[in-house]
């Protein structure tokens, strides 16, 4: 079997023809080989050499690329040629794994490299010309839509147990059908060391699996397996996930994995504090998940000004991530024209600019001090009020009104 360069790109472009002239021997390997044969985009080139990584370093160098040492110890460099990067490891074999670090050996033996790899769909090579090797059946398993583990499953889970998470995630976007029974055993027995990873790790790969088309039935799996429970607190909300992945299908939205970890997490923000705790999420995601579970709820009905209100509120940001968990959230037979409707508002809306400030009340007689904030919101909130509508002249007047009035 081989793919085609002409009908690839990636393959072709002068980048890559440059690194694969001063490798010398080298194949694509993993993910390049399984989204080509798939006919899906190719987002990372990663290559596999048979030579130790000084060898690399060396050869790339000699001819000019730019080379960063990204993983010497586990054999993996990146190429920089141009604007594109390629991971380059080093053909190898592990010498001894914890679940979660393996010491490596180098070797220059393709089937001894495939053997150590997760799935035997990611366990493909294909040369610059397309030719593809298949060490285990790879294309087999890729067309049939069945994600295995090369080997033994238990054994390949010891070796690194963030695979357990690994098994789901590649189902979901690769998969049909039931799950692999070998490995979901092997992956449920393995459950408890699930802790033993990085919160980092963990959420690379639970962002990624809430990524693919529909991942509500691997997350049923999870969930019935215990796996899910030693990952994220509370009732889970699996059919607002699975809701919220219809409505992505159905409109061609972009798929969030942050708003899909909201639509999954019960509407409290505690659950959404010991979510992103959990899985350590940065402070901005932190926020939006937090922002998203909180606070005022979003209405198909909601009037005109009371859009303008909210999103002047909240922002835009957070009230469409509010708006998508509402519309998740709704009955399947509500129409989607009001949430539509919504969304336009959102993404046309140019938030107006209040025209006075702190200086405004102290200049009409105010001390410096909290007193400022508090008479200054009470004209804003008025001015939200008229939906915008006042202009400056009108809120000096509602300023010396407010003060008159003894505010």
């Amino acid at each position: 079997m081989k793919i085609d360069p002409k009908t690839h790109g990636w393959m072709t472009a002068p980048e890559t023809l440059q690194v694969f002239a001063a490798l010398g021997e080298a194949r694509f390997v993993g993910g390049a080989v399984r989204n080509a044969l798939l006919g899906v985009p190719v987002v990372d080139i990663d290559i596999a050499v048979p030579m130790p990584p000084s060898e690399t370093l060396a050869h790339l160098t000699n001819h000019g690329i730019k080379v960063i040492a990204t993983g010497l110890d586990h054999g993996t460099v990146t190429a920089i040629a141009g604007t594109h990067a390629f991971e380059i490891t080093s053909l190898r074999r592990d010498i001894e794994t914890d679940g979660r670090h393996a010491v490596v050996a180098f070797t220059d033996d393709w089937a001894e490299d495939a053997a150590r790899r997760d799935f035997t769909i990611n366990a493909l090579y294909a040369e610059a010309d397309g030719e593809i090797h298949d060490y285990a059946t790879g294309v087999e398993d890729l067309i049939a839509g069945k994600v295995r583990f090369m080997g033994d499953a238990a054994t390949r889970i010891a070796e690194d147990y963030l695979r357990v998470l690994r098994l789901f995630r590649f189902h979901a976007w690769y998969g049909r059908g039931d799950i692999d029974p070998d490995g979901l055993r092997a992956a449920a027995d393995a459950k408890d060391k699930l802790k033993t990873l990085s919160a980092e790790r963990i959420a690379k790969e639970m962002l990624r699996l809430l990524e693919a088309g529909n991942p509500a039935p691997v997350l049923r799996v999870m969930a019935a397996t215990g796996i899910l429970s030693e990952l994220l607190p509370g009732a889970l909300q699996l059919p607002r996930l699975e809701r919220l992945a219809e409505i992505d299908a159905d409109n061609l939205f972009a798929r969030d994995a942050v708003l899909r970890l909201a639509a999954l997490l019960p509407d409290d923000t505690d659950n959404a504090h010991a979510a992103a705790d959990a899985l350590k999420l940065s402070n901005a995601d932190r926020t939006r998940l937090e922002q998203a579970l909180n606070g005022e709820r979003i209405k198909a009905q909601l009037s005109a000004k009371d859009v303008r209100r909210l999103l002047y509120r909240i922002g835009v940001t957070r009230f469409k991530d509010k708006l998508f968990l509402a519309w998740a959230g709704a009955s399947r037979a509500a129409p989607a024209l009001p949430w539509r409707m919504l969304l336009d508002m959102a993404d046309n809306w140019q938030r107006p600019r209040f025209p006075l400030t702190g200086m405004d009340v102290m200049q009409a007689g105010v001390a410096q001090g909290p007193d400022v904030g508090r008479l200054l919101a009470r004209v804003e909130d008025w001015w939200i009020g008229t939906d915008f509508a006042a202009d400056e002249g009108a809120l000096r007047g509602k300023l010396a009104e407010v003060l008159h009035d003894g505010a």
